[in-house]
């Protein structure tokens, strides 16, 4: 099993999950593969179930889709925990694809993509939360700010 209660970590990190989310569309949230838990795009869900829209270069800073970013890791956590009951079956976050809603001339993707890949370490821990990571920009849909698809390694 997990190396250290990660549901516990969150804990003491002060960290609070948002609300688990439904599908917005035909999509199941995530399938698991044999050991593999593969995590649909989620988008910045808030609390109150309102979007984090916006378009870095445009209408939002990189800080601010920075910050979307994390929400979206924070999103993607509570449906992991709804769906296996615990983040302790996480063994290790394998690869990321991580979209960022911009104009043609913003070149920072990694940068912003950093707000949920730092979520990631912090929670996980540097080796374990750190894993493949690509990070483009694009047109997303409902204009959410930043969207992130995930796999994980189970126990």
């Amino acid at each position: 099993m997990a190396e250290k209660n990660i549901d516990q970590h969150l804990i003491s990190l002060g960290i609070q999950l948002p609300p688990a989310g439904n599908p917005q569309a035909i999509y199941k949230r995530m399938v698991i593969a044999g050991n593999m838990l593969y995590v649909s795009g989620n988008v910045p869900v808030q609390n109150d179930g309102s979007f984090i829209i916006g378009r870095a270069g445009d209408t939002m800073t990189e800080e601010e889709a920075k910050a979307a970013a994390r929400q979206v890791g924070l999103c993607i956590l509570a449906n992991i925990k709804d769906e296996l009951g615990t983040l302790n079956k996480v063994k290790q976050l394998v690869k990321t694809l991580g979209m960022v809603n911009c104009t043609p001339e913003f070149k920072n993707h990694p940068e912003v993509i950093n707000g949920y890949s730092e979520l990631m370490m912090e929670v996980f821990g540097e080796d374990r939360g750190n894993g493949a990571r690509s990070a483009v920009g694009m047109m997303l849909p409902r204009g959410v700010a930043v969207e992130i698809e995930a796999i994980f390694e189970l126990y």
